[in-house]
């Protein structure tokens, strides 16, 4: 029988960073990110007032712009390891990302199955992205009970790893689950947590929550 592995990106996959901060640096709007983001952490604006922001901010961003970020974002390590190891097993790999479309669906690279983000125009952008295909911290469990129904998986044979607020819904809604490097939003819900740089350590644990601790790569 097969299993779901869910991830986030912001600040899981990218530790200490986020998608929107890694474009920021690329396209040189650092400060005007940098105050959406703490406007965002404050609760002043929600997923969706927050992107109708970027897409002010962002008019003359390019598909340039976007290289450089994905290429220069500090991933963790071994991503691509443990997606090949998950599509080895005969298993399944889903990103849930509030974050832009045009960043998110790059993660395909690593060896996701699966990459579920908020849909934007890609840029240069013709037009504001639309309100109601921005996702919310809600639809992560949406989402991953419209996947794992597809697919056939039971609750109990996911995993997912997240690091803050935005994944509460979801570790709230799986019993199995990871905090990768997580802030006091999450970790008290995580059945395990993990602090470092290594991915493939992450998802150590998570094997461990549902096969008894069987070896990962």
């Amino acid at each position: 029988m097969t299993r779901l592995h869910i991830f986030d990106m912001d600040g899981t996959l990218i530790p200490d960073s986020t998608a929107s901060l890694e474009l920021a640096r690329a396209s040189g709007t650092e400060e005007a990110i940098t105050a959406l983001e703490r406007r965002f952490a404050a609760g002043e604006l929600d997923t969706r007032g927050f992107s109708g922001a970027l897409y002010e901010v962002w008019r003359h961003l390019t598909p340039a712009h976007v290289d450089t970020a994905f290429a220069g974002g500090p991933f963790l390590d071994g991503i691509a390891r443990v997606c090949a190891d998950i599509r080895r097993r005969g298993e399944h790999s889903l990103v849930i990302t509030m974050s832009p479309s045009f960043f998110a669906e790059r993660l395909a690279a690593f060896g996701f199955d699966r990459v579920e983000a908020s849909l934007f125009p890609a840029p240069p952008f013709t037009g504001p992205p639309d309100p109601g295909r921005i996702l919310t911290p809600a639809d992560k469990v949406g989402i991953c009970e419209r996947v794992r129904t597809a697919l056939g998986v039971a609750p109990e044979r996911c995993v997912a790893y997240g690091d803050s607020m935005s994944d509460a819904p979801l570790f709230r809604h799986l019993p199995h689950t990871v905090a990768v490097n997580g802030d006091a939003h999450i970790d008290h819900l995580a059945a395990a947590a993990y602090r470092g740089r290594s991915l493939e350590e992450a998802y150590r644990l998570g094997r461990g929550l549902v096969e008894d601790g069987a070896a990962a790569p």
